[in-house]
C-alpha cells in the first residue's frame, strides 16, 4: 500500500492510537534490557515509560518467545503479585494489561487490582477457562494468533495464505468470545508466533484485511526475529528499524503499538500523525 486513501484516512483519524510499554519479569526474555528483578527496577520502568506518553503498560511473568519454557500459573503469579499493588497504586491511571494464558492468574490479578486488561497469546485456545473467566469478570481481553507452543510453533507456519487465514481464525474466534461473554477484545496477528519471516512480513503488509471498527488491532514487532535475523543483527541493534516497521503497521491501521521503546513509539506516532495531517 502507497500512503492512505481518502476514507483511509478518515477510519485512521477516528482511530485512538496508544503506545503500550513491555515490562518483562522474567530472566529469559529475548530482549535482555526488557528483563526485571527487583521491585525498585520495575517501578522506575514503568514511570519512565509514563513520562514518555504509554498509554498501556503490558507485564509479563512467563516468557513464550519460540524455544523458551513455561514456568506455570503459581510461578507467574508469585512474581505478578509482587509488582501489581505497588504499580497499581504509583500509577493509578494508566492502564495495566497482564501477559498470561492462565485463567487462574487472571482471577487472582482481578482480586488483587481490580480491572485490567488480560493479554493472551493464546486466544483462550490453552486453558479452555480463560474465554469464561474473562467475560464473567467484564475485562478487556487480547486475542492473539498463533499455533503450538513456544517449543512447536516454528515447525507450525504451514498456510493457503497468512492473512486469509489469520482473518478466518479471527472469525472463527469472534464467536468464541461472543460465546462466552467477551464483548470488548484487541485482535493481535501474532507477529512471530508460528509465522517465518516472510510470513510475518506478508501479514504486515495485508495488515488492514484485519481491520474492524469493533476491534482494536495490536501490533507487537518490537526489535522481533522478523528483524534481526533478516538483517543480521542482534535485538539490542533493531530499534531503528522497529520504528520503521511502526510507521508501516500505522499506515495499515494498528491501534495499539506493544514496544519495548516507548519513548521512540510515541515519536513514531507523532510523526505519523503529522505526516498525514491527522488532528
Amino acid at each position: 500500500m502507497i500512503g492512505l486513501h481518502a476514507n483511509d484516512m478518515k477510519k485512521t483519524a477516528d482511530r485512538e492510537i496508544r503506545v503500550m510499554g513491555i515490562i518483562n519479569l522474567t530472566d529469559d526474555s529475548y530482549f535482555a534490557a526488557s528483563r526485571h528483578s527487583s521491585l525498585k527496577q520495575v517501578l522506575g520502568s514503568v514511570e519512565r515509560m509514563v513520562m514518555d506518553g504509554a498509554a498501556i503498560i503490558d507485564i509479563g511473568a512467563c516468557s513464550t518467545r519460540p524455544g523458551s519454557q513455561p514456568v506455570g500459573a503459581d510461578t507467574e503469579w508469585s512474581r505478578l503479585s509482587a509488582v501489581l499493588a505497588d504499580i497499581r497504586r504509583e500509577f493509578p491511571t494508566v492502564q495495566i494489561s497482564i501477559d498470561t494464558y492462565h485463567a487462574s492468574v487472571v482471577t487472582r490479578a482481578y482480586g488483587l487490582i481490580g480491572g485490567f486488561i488480560a493479554n493472551d497469546i493464546s486466544a483462550g485456545e490453552d486453558d479452555p477457562e480463560m474465554l469464561s473467566t474473562v467475560g464473567r469478570l467484564g475485562l478487556t481481553y487480547i486475542a492473539m494468533h498463533k499455533r503450538g507452543n513456544p517449543a512447536t510453533m516454528q515447525s507450525l507456519c504451514q498456510y493457503d495464505d497468512v492473512v486469509s487465514d489469520v482473518c478466518r481464525y479471527f472469525d472463527d474466534f469472534a464467536l468464541r468470545a461472543s460465546a462466552a461473554g467477551v464483548r470488548n477484545w484487541i485482535l493481535d496477528p501474532g507477529f512471530g508466533f508460528a509465522k517465518d519471516i516472510a510470513q510475518n512480513y506478508r501479514l504486515l503488509e495485508g495488515l488492514d484485511r484485519l481491520c474492524t471498527p469493533e476491534h482494536p488491532i495490536l501490533v507487537g514487532i518490537s526489535r522481533k526475529s522478523m528483524i534481526y535475523k533478516l538483517l543480521g543483527i542482534t535485538p539490542e541493534e533493531a530499534l531503528p528499524h522497529t520504528c520503521a516497521l511502526h510507521m508501516a503497521a500505522l499506515e495499515r491501521g494498528a491501534d495499539i503499538l506493544r514496544v519495548h521503546d516507548v519513548k521512540e513509539a510515541v515519536q513514531t506516532v507523532r510523526i505519523f500523525r503529522q505526516l498525514y495531517r491527522i488532528a
